[in-house]
């Protein structure tokens, strides 16, 4: 069987510019293991928050909002502690961070949700939900990035 080299060798592989360049997923092994899992966690609690307050076909969506809400939040107080807590070990970040709380988040589900209240001719709860999560959600990052700083500025931890 061929190698890459081997055919890069014979001009029949990879132009001069992609010669020099490693492959796209050399290395990126365990962090792509642990997004996997992470989202897996991540979207199974989504899932579970869905099944403990259960949302109507033509309901206000406040579960989806919630969920977005507090995993908002908790990005906020997660990136200060490893930002600017204690060092964590590398694959924590994309664990939890994108793995777990995009598994999580459901934006993709907020955009559904607005469409479907469009889609009812309720505009005014659609254009109420989509303003409601855009700032909510700013503002859950924001004050819990902010808590969480002082928090730990006051305990004297320091990166």
């Amino acid at each position: 069987m061929a190698t890459s080299e081997d055919l890069v060798a014979d001009g029949a592989g990879p132009g001069p510019a992609a010669r020099g360049r490693p492959p796209v997923l050399r290395g990126q092994g365990p962090a792509v293991a642990v997004v996997a899992a992470g989202g897996v966690l991540g979207a199974t609690a989504r899932y579970g928050a869905g099944l403990l307050w259960p949302t109507g076909p033509s309901a206000f969506p406040w579960t989806t909002l919630l969920v977005n809400v507090v995993g908002c939040a908790v990005i906020g107080v997660f990136l200060v502690v490893i930002t600017e807590g204690r060092p964590v070990h590398p694959l924590v970040r994309p664990f939890f961070g994108t793995g777990v709380l995009g598994g999580f988040t459901t934006f993709s589900t907020y955009a559904v949700d607005f469409r479907r209240l469009v889609a009812e001719g309720r505009p005014g709860p659609a254009a109420g939900y989509l303003a409601l999560t855009l700032l909510a959600a700013l503002a859950a990052v924001w004050t819990a990035a902010a808590v969480t700083r002082g928090l730990l500025r006051r305990a004297g931890v320091r990166a």
